[in-house]
């Protein structure tokens, strides 16, 4: 089914496909006057209500939103949580309009999508859409179930937001790094590591394999690649980082290379950790990664994946290695406290991980096939 609220909204749907799984809705919201167009695609609710983040940029399309709420069917199922996929997306660019435009925008689109939440959709952060963004979503809303992610200090009754500034979901893509480097036969401590997208995800993910004894030689944003064979501390690439306008180019810690070498790097674990479809036709032969964990949502096709599979790197997809985030999603609306919600991503993800390894040996499949079959089997199954 398809929905028009608040007007028409031309992005890219016609590539969106439609099979025995979903996707069951595809809202599309639009407000002339703030100059923004929007779309949440609800994917699968056979296991519970939809749950995905939204994410804000100038290029994301309704066929995007529709693949990344696929993944969240799948993440969810796999995660044994009690929720169904789905994904939002407004197309704005974030860079050019101030904090007032940013949360005029967030609550106008919350608004809009009252008759869906928190029934049908539960939102939650993604690219460019952090814990203040939820806390305006939520209070525009008018529920506090109608997202995850909201600020620690943002409570209804006992229940406290968490938010994922605390690094949910970094720290399951550490978890998921360590699992496939032992599979690897490669010890996490001496490890070398590249993160790929230093914002939330990328941070954490340094932050943890760093005190797991690893070596994160490189890390990249938007501007370029931050390179030291020694290792760079995360503490001083945060506080570079997370300055106003920020980047890692700015660290005078290593040697200042172009963005995309990050990917052609000879390291043990590749993490790309921001933006979809990073490696692609034009790098995945030059990736010498021995293993790459998706830190980011698609950051490859799955033909890309298995390139890199048949050349020898292990690749742990996405619906398995990020979703920390989701799991910390759910312990929010449980009310659990961090130290609560960290114990349940180790005790979520870790078992997950050596699950899908030990199909994918057993039954000779690509990790993401492994993984998808179990995901698959139980969304059918609960449709039933």
């Amino acid at each position: 089914m398809e929905k028009n609220i608040g007007g028409s909204l031309e992005i890219d749907s016609d590539k969106i496909v439609f099979d025995d799984i979903g996707p069951e809705f595809i809202v599309k919201v639009y407000n002339p006057k703030l100059g923004y167009r929007g779309v949440v695609v609800i994917d699968n609710r056979n296991l519970g209500v939809a749950k995905g983040g939204f994410r804000m940029t100038p290029e994301v399309t309704a066929y995007e939103v529709s693949r990344l709420a696929r993944g969240m069917t799948f993440k969810n199922s796999l995660a044994g949580l009690p929720f169904g996929g789905g994904k939002g997306g407004i197309r704005y660019d974030h860079r050019s309009i101030s904090p007032a435009q940013k949360k005029a925008i967030v609550q106008d689109f919350a608004k809009k999508l009252k008759g869906l939440i928190p029934d049908f959709y539960i939102s939650g952060p993604d690219m460019n859409i952090a814990e203040a963004e939820m806390e305006w979503f939520a209070s525009a809303n008018g529920s506090w179930n109608s997202c995850t992610g909201k600020p620690a200090k943002y409570c209804k009754a006992k229940k406290c937001g968490l938010p994922h500034e605390l690094g949910s979901t970094g720290f399951g893509v550490a978890l998921s790094a360590v699992a496939a480097a032992k599979h690897q036969g490669i010890d996490i401590k001496g490890a070398t590591v590249a993160v790929a997208g230093y914002g939330n995800v990328g941070q954490f993910a340094h932050k943890f394999l760093q005190e797991k004894g690893a070596v994160v030689v490189a890390i990249s944003d938007s501007r370029g690649t931050l390179y030291n064979k020694e290792g760079l501390d995360w503490k001083k690439c945060w506080d570079i980082k997370n300055k106003k306008g920020g980047t890692v180019t700015s660290s005078k810690e290593g040697e200042v290379k172009h963005r995309d070498t990050i990917y052609e790097m000879k390291v043990d674990v590749l993490i790309p950790a921001a933006g979809s479809d990073v490696i692609n036709d034009k790098n995945v032969k030059r990736v010498k990664a021995k293993v790459v964990v998706e830190g980011a949502n698609i950051p490859m096709k799955p033909n890309h994946e298995a390139i890199l599979h048949k050349k020898g790197t292990l690749v742990i997809p996405d619906i398995i290695a990020n979703s920390g985030g989701v799991i910390s999603s759910y312990a929010e609306l449980q009310g659990y406290s961090p130290a609560k919600m960290f114990k349940l991503v180790e005790e979520k993800i870790m078992p997950n991980v050596r699950a899908i390894l030990k199909t994918m040996d057993a039954k000779n499949m690509l990790p993401r096939d492994a993984a998808l079959k179990i995901a698959r089997d139980r969304v059918l199954k609960a449709k039933k």
